[in-house]
């Protein structure tokens, strides 16, 4: 077992936290690009309500993802520091890539990515945990379209439930209801997004003999994850607001409403089974779910095929810079 200094396993685990940080000001539009496109709440207060949920999350969750993410994506036997390096290179690298672009997205599966390259480099696909891949490779599609259907579905209960009332009544209900469904959708991110960062740190203590030999996620560990997911959502991500909020489609507060709650209930459901899924696929695939209710032609589909490629090449993209962070390490360490 590869051994590492007790202030290089400290420097690591910071790594690890900063990704988690970046994590949060990715995705922070994710969380709030309905509730400040529809004018709801202004970006600094909806930062604060959002950072707010994300952190309380793990009141709500079980570790599910967490475990899915420290064993079941690369066997933990084969779990060095080395290995946890360079995924969270890969991973941290493509964030930032796609965030000053301005692109929605997956820093999950950036990381996913990441661990499948750094596993590759190290032993191969003998590496690969396969059940757990492809079941989050599987997400890839089926959250943004579980978000999409149940956006829609909302939409249409919604507007005939609503279709005797003034369009300023049901703006007006709808302004206080986005409130509840920001909260929902903030709580469902921190739940499923800061569980992956849980995950590295505690197959990195595993790895290291902290965990007296049984894999389990300790409880400081899940507190340092939900901070740093929250302070990461304060700090905001607006380039990401602009193409989440309003680029895609206009959103008044009902839609903004089914968009949250479609995409809130995807995420409950993933988190409770564990699937590490992307919280900005999830979003996305609400957002033009609630804009082709309206009309097929509201959605603009160039920018929402735009983010498709994005989603696409982030796992390869994730791997290919983990293994040549991996493959460097090695060559200099």
């Amino acid at each position: 077992m590869e051994t590492l200094a007790f202030p290089l396993l400290v420097g690591l685990i910071g790594i690890a936290l900063l990704f988690d940080f970046l994590n949060g000001l990715h995705d922070a539009a994710n969380s709030i690009a309905t509730i400040v496109s529809t004018r709801v709440l202004r970006p600094q207060y909806a930062v604060f309500w959002a950072a707010f949920f994300n952190f309380i999350a793990f009141l709500f969750f079980g570790l599910h993802v967490a475990t899915t993410l420290g064993k079941g994506i690369i066997d933990p036997g084969i779990v060095t520091p080395h290995v946890v390096f360079a995924a969270l290179m890969g991973a941290i690298t493509w964030n930032v890539i796609t965030w000053l672009a301005g692109i929605p997205s997956s820093s999950s599966h950036a990381l996913v990515g990441g661990l499948v390259g750094a596993g590759l480099a190290k032993t191969g696909f003998s590496a690969i945990v396969w059940g757990g891949l492809l079941k989050t490779a599987a997400a890839i599609f089926l959250s943004p379209a579980f978000g999409f259907f149940l956006a829609l579905m909302l939409v249409l209960v919604v507007s005939w439930t609503f279709v005797k009332r003034t369009p300023f009544a049901v703006d007006k209900t709808f302004r206080h209801l986005q409130f509840v469904s920001a909260s929902l959708y903030s709580l469902g991110h921190g739940g499923n997004d800061a569980q992956k960062t849980m995950g590295i740190i505690a197959v990195l203590l595993y790895s290291q003999g902290y965990l007296g030999g049984e894999f389990h996620v300790p409880f400081w560990v899940v507190i340092a994850c939900q901070t740093a997911m929250a302070l990461g959502t304060l700090m905001g991500g607006w380039r990401i607001v602009h193409t989440m909020g309003s680029k895609i489609t206009r959103l008044n507060p009902m839609q903004g409403f089914c968009a949250e709650t479609g995409g809130a209930i995807t995420l409950f459901v993933a988190t409770h089974f564990g699937i590490p899924v992307s919280t900005t696929h999830t979003i996305t695939g609400a957002i033009v779910g609630v804009g082709a209710a309206r009309r097929v032609s509201a959605v603009r589909w160039g920018i929402a095929g735009n983010i498709v490629i994005a989603w696409v090449i982030t796992m390869p993209a994730g791997a290919a810079i983990a293994a040549a962070a991996y493959w460097l390490v090695d060559l200099f360490v």
